[in-house]
């Protein structure tokens, strides 16, 4: 346990860590733009070659590539999970004598102090997380291949989830440890049940995954008014004007998933019922036949 907690927290390399433009790759404004225009135009040309050459809707068989990306993404986002929780209780431990009498270590997390600079743990695994989002684009061109459909929800997800991370080391934005906990202990579940799918054994009799993205979806929303009240009652939060960008793309976030799960669920869930008043409505012609 000792080693483990060395080299996820106590590390010189985690300790030391600095985000700067010369010392970490892909910290510059250049590199994000390029990599997210880079991804929309992967997806759409590819989109385009599986209609021009493939016209019939057949999937493509993957093997057991998606099976693999799912179960190293889960063992990812649940190294980050711990490295990061690891990260924060030693930070409390080391600098609880500068703010301990204006926070409370839960405070710390949602509102980091101001002048608060992208260096140390904390933000190490958070720079780590923000280059684990480049991982998730795979699913993207997974599902272009097996559904030979353009997910538009996929694209603007992952591209604001990379584009928030980013926010996050550039400005230190408060909020952040608590975000990444929540959505890589959800994520490492999340890809965990699809490995878990993927090898042929049997799935949950409720929408896992849809459910694990409401909780997350909430506690996200929770945690983004904590950082707006202790914005206002303890002097300000470091980073502020990103969390409100954040929370704007927050906001299209959740609209794109309440879009796409009123499309595919509910319609599904109607689609159902209809069926079933069919079936009884005939069912009792029969009988009065």
């Amino acid at each position: 346990i000792q080693q483990i907690t060395y080299y996820l927290s106590e590390h010189p390399s985690i300790k030391t860590f600095r985000w700067s433009a010369s010392q970490s790759w892909g910290s510059t404004w250049s590199f994000l733009v390029t990599s997210i225009s880079l991804y929309l135009l992967l997806s759409f040309l590819l989109h385009l070659l599986l209609c021009l050459l493939l016209p019939r809707r057949r999937p493509i068989p993957l093997g057991p590539i998606p099976a693999l990306h799912s179960l190293s993404m889960a063992l990812i986002s649940f190294t980050i999970f711990s490295g990061i929780f690891l990260s924060s209780a030693a930070e409390i431990r080391d600098t609880r004598w500068f703010w301990r009498r204006s926070k409370t270590p839960f405070q710390w997390l949602l509102c980091f102090p101001l002048g608060t600079r992208p260096s140390g743990r904390v933000f190490f695994w958070s720079y780590i997380f923000y280059l684990s989002r480049f991982l998730h684009l795979f699913r993207t061109f997974f599902s272009l291949l097996r559904h030979r459909k353009l997910p538009t929800h996929h694209l603007l997800n992952h591209s604001i989830l990379i584009f928030s991370s980013f926010l996050w080391l550039e400005f230190s934005q408060s909020f952040q440890v608590l975000a990444i906990i929540f959505t890589t202990l959800v994520s490492s579940l999340v890809y965990g049940y699809r490995f878990w799918t993927a090898i042929g054994l049997p799935s949950a009799c409720f929408p896992f995954v849809l459910n694990c993205q409401i909780v997350l979806l909430g506690c996200n929303l929770i945690c983004h008014v904590g950082v707006l009240l202790m914005h206002f009652l303890k002097g300000g939060c470091n980073g502020i004007g990103a969390w409100g960008l954040n929370s704007v793309l927050n906001t299209a976030i959740l609209s794109v998933f309440l879009n796409f799960y009123v499309k595919r669920y509910l319609r599904k869930s109607t689609t159902t019922n209809n069926n079933i008043n069919v079936a009884a409505s005939h069912s009792l012609h029969l009988k009065e036949l």
